[in-house]
């Protein structure tokens, strides 16, 4: 691999075959993450709101492990399982991204892991 891995225990471990995030050059790629607590594996979805923002908190903490925060974010991609949720995705992306905020997609999907109904991933600039 070309990249370099990014790593932190303030989000949580991979649950499959992949890195949290890799640099490459003045770039990084956070890979798609879930409201899981980093400290106990647990899906954090008692409502939508907190299941959002512990999404953006481990985003957050990727980003800072690679040197950055999501004032860098440069693409975000946001999968939901229920498209109404998107009002409320804008609503708590607003206290983590600031203006000119990233480009950005949003997909309706069928299924995310661990029942999980939101997950983001995202591109950081860092040059």
């Amino acid at each position: 691999m070309s990249g370099q891995m990014i790593h932190t225990d303030g989000a949580p471990q991979a649950i499959g075959t992949y890195s949290q995030a890799i640099r490459a050059g003045d770039t990084v790629y956070l890979s798609g993450q879930i409201a899981l607590d980093p400290r106990t594996m647990q899906l954090v979805n008692a409502d939508i709101e907190q299941e959002i923002r512990r999404v953006f908190e481990n985003l957050k903490a990727v980003a800072e492990a690679a040197g950055a925060t999501l004032a860098n974010a440069i693409k975000m991609n946001v999968y939901l399982t229920d498209l109404t949720h998107f009002a409320k995705v804008n609503e708590v992306m607003a206290s983590y991204c600031s203006k000119p905020y990233p480009a950005r997609a949003a997909v309706g999907v069928a299924q995310l892991p661990r029942g999980a109904r939101v997950e983001i991933e995202g591109v950081l600039y860092l040059g």
